[in-house]
């Protein structure tokens, strides 16, 4: 029997509400053991910002299996301290497996050759350094875990523990995780912080598109702040579209 269009991404959008209704309530900790140790064991990923709070998630997978890979997607446009933290906070915790995925040349080279194209179109400059390189990046992986809070943005207030990505999962092991909750979380194991938070940068992204975080505002708002512009859209539905590779 052919299968019908869109029927794979159905079976997954199931999937993720089957998972969720089961392990949704669960610990941060216990949802990354039981998503690499079980669901999807030797098929899973982690991926990261090396942010704010980055370490967090990747003490808790380091503590369950420092195997699995973590994927850092490095758009060229970084901040120093931003590479340099990746690097120190992945050698504290042993990670074993780091992927750094960088964006393709040749579409550099047509659509961005001298490194601009942010000030012009960021929607068009966060596909080619972010959403492609993200799609080839948990290609191979039946899931995958971010660090995303429902805190972060009014974007995220509904965040679900699991959720599906055209035919994948997407596992978000700290959705219900507050600022207090990942400041004890930090302190409680010594972990290191991006030095960028020591000067207000709360969501840390390219050094273009980012600025430090106003008092009261939300921990994105220096995210591409005075336009209306919150995510670069490798967390939205919309990737499941943007290559074929995430839809399977």
């Amino acid at each position: 029997m052919v299968a019908k269009p869109g029927r794979p991404e159905a079976e997954a959008r199931a999937r993720a509400a089957e998972l969720e209704a089961r392990h949704g309530g669960l610990a941060p900790m216990a949802v990354v053991e039981k998503a690499a140790r079980a669901l999807f064991a030797g098929e899973i990923a982690a991926v990261s910002s090396f942010g704010a709070d980055s370490a967090v998630l990747l003490h808790m997978l380091a503590a369950v299996d420092p195997a699995v890979p973590v994927l850092f997607l490095d758009t060229g446009k970084h901040f120093s301290e931003t590479l340099a933290y990746r690097d120190l906070l992945a050698d504290d915790l042993g990670l074993a497996d780091l992927r750094v995925i960088t964006p393709r040349d040749d579409l550099l080279a047509a659509r961005d050759p001298d490194g601009t194209l942010h000030r012009r179109d960021t929607d068009a400059c966060c596909d080619i350094r972010k959403v492609e390189p993200m799609a080839r990046a948990v290609a191979p992986f039946a899931a995958w875990l971010t660090g995303r809070k429902r805190f972060q943005a009014s974007s995220r207030a509904g965040l679900p523990v699991f959720e599906a990505v055209g035919t994948r999962i997407r596992i978000n092991p700290l959705a219900s995780w507050t600022t207090h909750d990942l400041a004890a979380y930090m302190r409680a194991n010594g972990l290191r912080e991006n030095p960028l938070t020591a000067y207000g940068y709360l969501s840390i992204g390219c050094f273009p598109c980012t600025q430090p975080v106003k008092p009261g505002e939300d921990a994105r708002s220096g995210r591409w702040a005075g336009s209306a512009k919150t995510e670069c859209g490798i967390h939205l539905p919309g990737m499941s579209a943007a290559d074929p590779r995430i839809r399977g």
